[in-house]
């Protein structure tokens, strides 16, 4: 399988199923954010999961690490492959997450967002954060890691950043994923083809309106799947 991740960003989730059952759960994993889980909720999540589906629940958890924790918990109940919180919510956040997930035998991966794709530097001003974005990104991909997360989710720019500090077991996930025939990059800011991200060390690539958005979703898939095969070394495997 390549290491595809479709984000389902539908406002409902008739055209949401649609898609994933024309792009089969051979080829890709999907993923489920705010709006559509706020409408659909886990009833979305179990008919993704019976069309044999690994789903990213990407609902980005960040409050007191006791709410945390619970949420996370809850989370995994529905039988999802991968949830996230914010790296911003501290420490003791990450922690009692990671702590709460240990118990199960069998636990989704737990990932930390560092600095949204749509920040530029002069975002991280406004809410407090100084220095450049890599050196935010960095600093919070390291707390992750030192609090027994599995990995992060970052844009692509900063993914050699991160690789040369940690080893590579630590799963880095890339939205700002934008082929090279995609004029529009939307409302993301560092953004990188998928062989371009995938040959710094990326382990999953988030893609979205390149492949929601066009006129024909399965060819714009395959087009993506064509340019990772014939510019990369990677080799697609099954499961």
């Amino acid at each position: 399988m390549y290491p595809l991740i479709i984000a389902l960003d539908f406002a409902q989730p008739e055209p949401a199923l649609v898609l994933a059952q024309q792009l089969g759960s051979k080829r890709c994993r999907v993923k489920v954010g705010k709006e559509l889980f706020t409408r659909s909720g886990p009833v979305l999540i179990e008919k993704l999961i019976k069309q044999d589906f690994e789903v990213f629940l990407d609902l980005k958890y960040h409050d007191i690490p006791n709410t945390v924790a619970r949420a996370c918990l809850a989370a995994a109940d529905l039988g999802v492959w991968m949830i996230n919180v914010h790296a911003l919510g501290g420490r003791n956040m990450l922690l009692a997450a990671r702590e709460a997930l240990d118990k199960l035998t069998a636990p989704p991966l737990l990932v930390a967002v560092t600095i949204l794709t749509s920040f530029e530097r002069f975002n991280l001003y406004e809410i407090g954060l100084h220095g450049i974005l890599e050196d935010n990104v960095l600093r919070l991909a390291r707390l992750s890691h030192a609090c027994g997360l599995d990995g992060v989710v970052c844009s692509p720019r900063e993914i050699a950043a991160i690789r040369n500090v940690i080893d590579s077991n630590f799963k880095l996930i890339t939205p700002g994923i934008r082929p090279a025939n995609h004029s529009n990059n939307d409302d993301q800011k560092r953004v990188m083809t998928p062989p371009e991200a995938l040959k710094l060390g990326a382990d999953y690539l988030v893609i979205g309106r390149p492949i929601t958005a066009a006129q024909d979703p399965l060819q714009a898939l395959n087009e993506i799947e064509a340019s990772i095969q014939s510019t990369t070394s990677f080799v697609v495997q099954n499961g």
